[in-house]
């Protein structure tokens, strides 16, 4: 009996049904489909997981997804991308200023100030850019050469004699304390002095200026021509005061102190070089700061 009822269940699972539309005015059959017990159940299963994938997708890959409550939209997640980029630059700024005010104190303590280390950009494959020249690019190469060949940036001459600096006076850019010392092998061919901030930086001889801009790494800088062709260059500044092609007198104020670019500063500081035909000098031979 027990295995009779079982086939009777198997045979319903496969027993085939009419699902019919019927005009209810003329009693036509307008539409038919014949299903068993088992096909349906995979129509209906097919269905929902349709619609289920159908619905997802719709909410992963549109803006739909936005209509549910609590999901950012666009402007949410960008204000949420840039407090995260202000928040790194705060914490930069706040560790540079902290190394600043630690050198400071040891400076006034008479104590020797903490060396800096300065981070690379390692978001940027340098190594991977390929540098091509132009015709063009050469022809302007060779002009700015020949225009500018008594300029710093075509690199140093051998070393000369300063017997004939004796007999000039320079002028203090500056007052203050002497934080960085001049250093050939570093490569630091000048002197920082730290003093107070928004200070007045003044001409250290009478001269034309020859060139006033910007860089990433020293930010507003300053270079004065002098006679017996000595250059001064004045970096880090907060604001410039002068123009190129500009005539300066001795202690003429030419720009404001400041801790301007990304490398090399860790506060409101003047980094000062003195150049002798193409030659780094230390300027603390010189100038009383």
């Amino acid at each position: 009996m027990a295995k009779n009822d079982k086939n009777n269940k198997k045979k319903n699972w496969r027993d085939k049904y009419r699902f019919s539309v019927i005009n209810d005015m003329t009693f036509e059959e307008v539409w038919r489909i014949r299903l068993t017990k088992y096909n349906a159940f995979l129509l209906v299963s097919f269905l929902i997981l349709f619609i289920i994938g159908s619905t997802a997708a719709l909410i992963a890959y549109t803006n739909l997804r936005e209509l549910i409550p609590g999901y950012p939209d666009v402007t949410m997640r960008r204000n949420i991308l840039l407090s995260a980029i202000r928040l790194d630059s705060l914490e930069n700024e706040l560790e540079l200023r902290d190394k600043y005010f630690a050198n400071l104190n040891a400076i006034i303590s008479g104590k020797e100030p903490a060396s800096l280390s300065y981070t690379t950009d390692n978001s940027r494959n340098y190594k991977a850019i390929d540098f091509k020249d132009s015709p063009e690019d050469s022809a302007l190469r060779a002009q700015v050469e020949r225009e500018e060949r008594f300029n710093l940036s075509t690199g140093t001459m051998p070393g000369e004699s300063v017997t004939g600096l004796a007999g000039m006076h320079f002028f203090a850019p500056v007052k203050g304390i002497v934080s960085g010392r001049f250093d050939a092998l570093t490569r630091h061919f000048g002197t920082d002095i730290v003093t107070k901030p928004k200070a007045a930086v003044a001409a250290a001889l009478d001269g034309t200026v020859i060139f006033t801009g910007w860089t990433m790494e020293t930010g507003f800088v300053i270079e004065i021509q002098h006679d017996y062709n000595v250059v001064t260059v004045y970096k880090h500044n907060a604001a410039l005061l002068k123009e190129t092609g500009d005539r300066v007198r001795t202690g003429e104020t030419i720009a404001v102190v400041g801790d301007s670019g990304e490398m090399y500063t860790t506060g409101p500081h003047l980094h000062f070089e003195i150049w002798y035909k193409g030659s780094p000098l230390d300027p603390e031979k010189h100038v009383i700061f």
